[in-house]
């Protein structure tokens, strides 16, 4: 059972294997992993993008036998995982929050305060809008982003709002481009070096990110030290 398990997880994560799951299980695994990645905290390892574009590849041709007919159709396939991303996202949203009221009402502790969850809050009814589009392109960030905002307390009619725009922005978009490369014979014959530029390229804002945020804590490290430098007796 477990070598079963460790087998399916380690083809989610390549290109070769994951063609095989998406055409054995079809838009109801694709909806899974869709809804599972975007609603469920312990989903933050699977695959989004990838996912995203080897599905809209299939709706295109048959990679596996390109004599046959696709094994997906576009429409369909499309409208399900636009579906799945916003109940993930919804049911994420709402975890969050349910975890958030035991921290709203508990008095301050040394590591949670209730100013820090003011400031989210405000964060969120200001930025909440953005965070969530622009992370559904961000692996493991579009996992926990929805968490956040249950927890911060952002209006749930504006997270809806921006959820449905987000998912509309993130599985079109991407299947749309999986099904037009798909059709490219080069791309058929590089498909995984295509699929690590996928994973490459939507990684990319979170390395940036943190580089950022390594250097200005160093900056800061750095002006903190130097007032009570001495460089002598």
């Amino acid at each position: 059972m477990i070598e079963s398990l460790m087998v399916w997880l380690s083809q989610l994560h390549d290109p070769e294997g994951l063609k095989h799951l998406i055409v054995s299980g079809g838009v109801i695994l694709l909806m899974v992993i869709v809804f599972s990645e975007t609603g469920l905290l312990i989903g933050f390892f699977l695959p989004g993008d990838s996912l995203l574009f080897l599905a809209g590849a299939l709706c295109s041709v048959n990679l596996l036998d390109p004599s046959t007919p696709p094994p997906l159709d576009f429409t369909l396939t499309t409208i399900a995982l636009v579906i799945a991303a916003i109940l993930g996202n919804t049911v994420n949203y709402w975890l969050g929050r349910w975890a958030g009221e035991t921290v709203w009402d508990r008095p301050d502790g040394r590591f949670i305060k209730r100013r820090y969850l003011e400031e989210a809050h405000a964060f969120y009814e200001k930025w909440g809008a953005v965070s969530l589009v622009l992370t559904r392109y961000v692996p493991i960030a579009r996992t926990f982003v929805p968490f956040v905002a249950g927890v911060s307390r952002m209006r749930f009619a504006i997270y809806t709002l921006w959820n449905i725009v987000g998912a509309l922005l993130w599985v079109p978009v991407l299947m749309a481009v999986g099904y037009w490369l798909g059709q490219i014979p080069f791309v058929q014959r590089n498909l995984e070096t295509i699929v690590l530029g996928v994973i490459i390229i939507s990684i990319l804002p979170m390395m940036i990110g943190g580089g950022i945020r390594w250097r200005r804590m160093r900056r800061q490290a750095s002006q903190r030290v130097e007032p009570g430098r001495t460089d002598g007796p």
